[in-house]
């Protein structure tokens, strides 16, 4: 099977299972397990921070974190259209009661800090206090660009707020633009990295940050039922995820632009591509005929107005061959 959906669908390589059944393990609640000690170590260590947090998934890590930097009744200004404020089911208002204050993103996936500015509430009793500006680096694929992440670092400290950023593809970014995580990361207070997204492990999260923030964070993924014990089975995936899976993003990064320049020399409305994702999109009567015809040939799509092709690990150059020549066929079956 063929699976663009998203780069969460990757299985773990028989070398990954292979670190994962050799895995040394302890009860991570008391701090004993040794491999989960070392992701952690390795985490912070490559972000630059003081300390690290292995967390079961993404989702929980975000909201960890904002929990750690927002307390009832206080807000983080957000994208629109960001994954911890759209995707992730409401958490932080639901289950922090924290507020979230979403704007629209510019062009290229940043927040413009003029808009920003304008949505800080001020110290006055009718508001929500403005704690946190929550940034996503990849944003549906776009790097932010290191000039910005440095000019929002130097905002957030002129406005004292903190500055969060979901990473969960943060090492797409930085390979695509050529620089260590490090570099990224040295204009964030926290952030999270997602492990099984295009790094390709099967469960995990991580939180990064100061250690009295991480030591905060561990209190808050009890609660939230994060804990786990001999989780250095899942950790191991995590380290050599880190150790042999990130150089290889740039393969990704060059089949989704090959994948792209190829559909949309066919004639597919090819709308941007970057990083690892490709959006096209496609007349309203295509969509659930292309997505049974794909299916029929082993390659599953999700498909509307608005189509979102991801490039991992899982999906090489022949099989995006054969996507091409599939998504060829479907349109020469189609009337007119």
């Amino acid at each position: 099977m063929i699976d663009l959906r998203s780069d969460t669908v990757t299985r773990p390589s028989a070398a990954m299972l292979s670190a994962m059944m050799a895995a040394e393990t302890g009860d991570d609640v008391y701090g004993d397990d040794p491999t989960v000690n070392a992701l952690q170590a390795k985490a912070a260590e490559l972000s630059g921070k003081e300390a690290a947090l292995f967390l079961p998934t993404g989702t929980q890590a975000n909201l960890v974190a904002l929990l750690c930097h927002c307390q009832r009744g206080e807000e983080y200004i957000v994208g629109q259209l960001a994954h911890n404020y759209k995707y992730e089911a409401g958490g932080a208002a639901v289950l922090g009661s924290i507020q979230p204050q979403p704007i629209l993103a510019a062009k290229d996936g940043t927040l413009p800090l003029d808009l920003v500015e304008q949505f800080i509430k001020p110290d006055d009793f009718h508001f929500a206090m403005t704690r946190l500006l929550s940034l996503e680096n990849t944003h549906n694929g776009k790097v932010l660009p290191l000039a910005y992440l440095q000019e929002a670092w130097a905002f957030t400290r002129g406005h004292k707020l903190a500055l969060h950023v979901d990473g969960a593809r943060i090492f797409n970014a930085a390979v695509a633009l050529g620089v260590t995580l490090g570099d990224l990361t040295q204009y964030c207070d926290t952030l999270t990295i997602c492990l099984s997204k295009g790094l390709g492990t099967p469960a995990g999260s991580l939180l990064c940050g100061s250690k009295a923030y991480i030591e905060r964070a561990k209190r808050w993924r009890k609660m939230t039922g994060g804990a786990m014990r001999q989780s250095g089975i899942l950790a191991a995936a995590g380290l050599y995820a880190l150790e042999h899976n990130v150089t290889r993003l740039r393969d990704d990064h060059d089949n989704a632009a090959w994948l792209a320049a190829q559909l949309k020399a066919a004639g597919v409305q090819v709308s941007s591509q970057n990083t690892n994702m490709v959006f096209v999109r496609l007349p309203e009567q295509q969509a659930a005929p292309l997505k049974a015809w794909m299916r029929e040939k082993g390659i599953v799509l999700h498909t509307g107005a608005v189509t979102r092709l991801v490039t991992h690990l899982d999906v090489d150059r022949p099989a995006l061959e054969k996507v091409v020549a599939e998504w060829k066929a479907f349109l020469a079956s189609q009337p007119g």
